[in-house]
């Protein structure tokens, strides 16, 4: 049992180590008026999706795995919105599970925008948004192309997110197990995320190759990364999950800031 701790010490310094050795820079971290910590997610070129040859657990809309090329590095949240900063900017606070280090749940596709409006008017810019679809899978990956970020299979799960077996069917606070190689917490677990896209099934057969977005209208918006109530089997970086947008208490947001 002794040896355990530094076991896992030496994962986390292997996943910074190989983040580098991929081409990811020094974690760089800004942080706003609210204390939403950011991290610098450079540009890069990555193979986006998945298929059932790689990944036993890939589903048809994960399918064509094609390239593309993020040109722009952005700035991310390192976490999910919390409640504080969620309340801090909309005055009110929907979840279902109370706490002010929790990320905030039940949001639907146009809270999350109408908090990123708010943002953008408090701090007198129109750098805030959500990620593109795109942008959110490059960032899970972290310069690795394995099925997670830390490798193909399950092994270090429960050290790197809250799921379905061990977040006892709740959510919990932010930040709490270990980052990817970007410095990003809670990229698999805890709540998932909207991104800005609308979904569209046989969108990866046509998507452009350099900074793509998801098709110009459509029915569905798209959760990623998964949550507490998700079994770890689609805890993956391509992983994704359409909705019509509506609030529930698996879903929140994380936050892009454009660099200017």
């Amino acid at each position: 049992m002794r040896m355990l701790p530094t076991l896992r010490s030496f994962v986390v310094i292997l996943t910074f180590w190989n983040a580098t050795a991929t081409g990811a820079e020094p974690i760089r971290t800004i942080t706003n008026s609210i204390d939403m910590e950011f991290a610098w997610i450079p540009p890069g070129n990555f193979l986006m999706g998945s298929d059932r040859r790689r990944d036993r657990d890939a589903t048809l809309h994960e399918t064509p795995r094609h390239p593309v090329s993020i040109t722009r590095g952005f700035w991310l949240g390192r976490h999910e919105v919390t409640q504080r900063q969620w309340s801090d900017v909309m005055l009110s606070n929907p979840s279902y599970f109370k706490g002010v280090d929790l990320p905030v749940e039940q949001v639907a596709w146009e809270d999350a925008q109408e908090f990123v409006r708010r943002l953008n008017a408090r701090e007198n810019t129109l750098l805030y948004r959500l990620p593109t679809e795109a942008e959110w899978e490059y960032a899970a990956r972290a310069g690795f192309d394995t099925v997670r970020f830390f490798g193909n299979d399950t092994e270090w799960m429960e050290q790197y997110a809250w799921y379905k077996e061990n977040s006892g069917g709740r959510t919990h606070p932010a930040g709490t197990k270990w980052p990817n190689g970007w410095g990003l917490y809670d990229m698999l677990g805890n709540v998932a995320e909207w991104v800005s896209d609308w979904y569209g099934s046989e969108h990866y057969a046509s998507s452009t190759s350099s900074n793509p977005k998801g098709p110009k209208a459509g029915s569905m918006r798209i959760m990623r990364g998964g949550s507490w109530f998700s079994p770890a089997r689609e805890l993956r970086a391509a992983h994704r999950h359409e909705e019509p947008g509506n609030a529930t208490r698996i879903v929140g947001l994380r936050v892009v800031k454009e660099a200017p």
